[in-house]
């Protein structure tokens, strides 16, 4: 019986089961594509003021490797040049592919069926060679460029800019619903997420190339972040909603979570609560399907309160910080990130080294990824369970890298009991990486990613598991999607670590949630898989022309 006056934690686990997919139906979609009402991939601000940015080159440096380390990189001055590259390598298109007269862009950030419901904006003061006022920008991922909304005072940027260290900026990130439902129906209020955490890993990846720090912060709520954006005059589907607000900080100095926080003046909200911001948003399609639940999933997990959520630094003791793999293999960051693509097919047959795959697992816990990771101020509240098909000198099997050791004694309650959690001979020490089962997971891992051979046909694929109750239990409703950013940063350091090893992955979204949580033995909602993933030797499509990333702006 459906209560009444469901609240919003009840709305969140509503929303959470029904758009399961199961072995015996999918999530609610329209069942087919509506190719004419296809939304268009790039919003734009119509007779706004344009900024173009600069087009750099790829450098030798710095080094990928570097970026895991604090302070490692010169701390580059913020100008045109810097703006350009933090844009350029995070959220820009990296190339166009084309079949016959089919051609579609891809981009730095990837996005559940190149989808993009992601976007961004830039709130900061003058910029050197490239604006003389304080401002907040959209970007244009089509024009690579700046788009105008709102000039601000000097008087309210110092406001803003008050707790944070010179030079600071702002990048916040906001979804389009709309882009994704067209596509995946109710389930895609779970895939906007995912891409809000793949962007939150390209902004960082790219902040730290340039010296800089990222941070989440959640010091503004989602009402006060819609106002400075502009976002509260737009209504209906296509209206964006806003998501996150990062702190990037050009130091070398160690910032935490206490140290960043925003008040947004009250004088700004009574200033431009009336006024119309510079612009006009494009229209992305002609005619649309209404999904309700997703309108009904995303008020209830809307962020109007931060003293709800605890920001929590993991302590300096928390984790094992030897660094096994410190030696640096001296491939280029930039080249790395902007040759970053998902693929399509697997050849069933590659295989990596366990140090490759070790130096993987070590890059997406939180006690080696400090400079990445740390961008996330809670604990790390997602594990992985891992199908191992093809490393060298592992067995195949089912295997579990605890990314917090706190996990590990309420995965051993809800897993099987029979599991044997054996720590590989020579893991680092520390991983709390465990084998469960030795066996051959390959028709296992494809038949839960909705019978995908990419999951099969990989080194290995993995789903990752968040602790679901406990999470929602501390922080709310608000943490729901909070739990998807994790696991798209993840992903992003997934993406990356591939291409550095030669070879690629992709994220899968598409998954039957209570058949891997069968084949885990997990029976309640304690742990929840939330995403999907493969890594391994790609298979390229011939029939693909590759043009270049913004052949259409010459």
């Amino acid at each position: 019986m459906k209560q009444s006056n469901p609240t919003e934690l009840d709305i969140v686990y509503e929303y959470h089961d029904r758009t399961k997919h199961q072995l015996n139906r999918y999530a609610h979609s329209l069942g087919y594509l509506d190719w004419d009402n296809q939304p268009d991939p790039f919003r734009c601000y119509d007779q706004s003021l344009t900024l173009p940015l600069d087009h750099p080159q790829i450098t030798e440096t710095p080094t990928y490797d570097s970026l895991f380390d604090i302070c490692q990189e010169p701390v580059a001055q913020v100008n045109r040049d810097s703006i350009s590259r933090l844009f350029y390598e995070s959220l820009a298109i990296s190339a166009w592919k084309q079949v016959g007269e089919n051609r579609w862009s891809l981009r730095v950030n990837p996005s559940s069926g190149d989808l993009h419901p992601t976007e961004a904006y830039l709130i900061a003061g003058p910029i050197k060679d490239l604006s003389d006022v304080t401002a907040v920008y959209h970007y244009s991922a089509y024009a690579h460029a700046m788009e105008r909304r709102i000039t601000l005072t000097n008087e309210e940027w110092k406001d803003i800019n008050q707790n944070l260290p010179p030079s600071s900026l702002l990048i916040s990130l906001s979804s389009i619903y709309w882009r994704e439902s067209w596509k995946y129906g109710e389930r895609a209020f779970r895939y906007c997420h995912h891409d809000v955490g793949h962007a939150i890993g390209t902004i960082t990846f790219a902040a730290a190339a340039l010296g800089w720090k990222t941070r989440l912060i959640h010091s503004v709520t989602d009402n006060d972040l819609a106002m400075l954006l502009g976002l509260h005059q737009q209504d209906g589907i296509e209206a964006e909603h806003p998501d996150c607000l990062l702190a990037i900080v050009p130091t070398d100095e160690n910032i935490t979570p206490a140290d960043l926080i925003i008040n947004l003046p009250a004088a700004l909200f009574e200033r431009i609560k009336d006024i119309e911001f510079e612009g006009y948003p494009n229209t992305l399609s002609n005619l649309h399907h209404e999904w309700p639940i997703i309108d009904k999933v995303a008020e209830a997990c809307r962020f109007n309160d931060y003293s709800s959520l605890n920001q929590k630094q993991v302590p300096p003791d928390k984790y094992n910080n030897e660094n096994e793999f410190a030696k640096d293999r001296q491939i280029s960051a930039q080249k790395i990130i902007r040759q970053r693509r998902s693929a399509l097919a697997m050849d069933g047959r590659s295989t990596i080294s366990k140090e490759t795959f070790y130096r993987m697992m070590v890059h997406v816990s939180p006690h080696l990824g400090k400079n990445i990771i740390a961008v996330l101020p809670w604990y790390a509240r997602v594990s992985l369970a891992i199908f191992i098909h093809r490393v060298d000198d592992l067995p195949a099997g089912l295997y579990l890298l605890a990314r917090n050791p706190d996990h590990e004694p309420s995965l051993r309650k809800a897993l099987r009991s029979d599991f044997s959690w054996d720590k590989p001979e020579d893991c680092p020490e520390s991983l709390h990486l465990y084998l469960l089962q030795l066996a051959n997971t390959i028709d296992t891992a494809r038949t839960v990613s909705c019978h995908q051979d990419i999951a099969a046909d990989g080194a290995f694929a993995l789903g990752m598991l968040a602790e679901f109750d406990a999470s929602l239990k501390q922080y709310g409703a608000l943490f729901y999607p909070r739990l998807f950013w994790e696991t798209g940063l993840i992903g992003q350091i997934l993406y990356l670590e591939a291409e550095a090893a030669g070879i690629q992955s992709t994220g899968i979204g598409c998954f039957f949630d209570d058949a891997m949580h069968e084949v885990l033995g997990i029976s309640d909602h304690s742990w929840q898989s939330l995403y999907h993933f493969t890594v391994g030797g790609p298979v390229d499509d011939q029939r693909l022309q590759t043009l270049p990333s913004y052949w259409h702006l010459k």
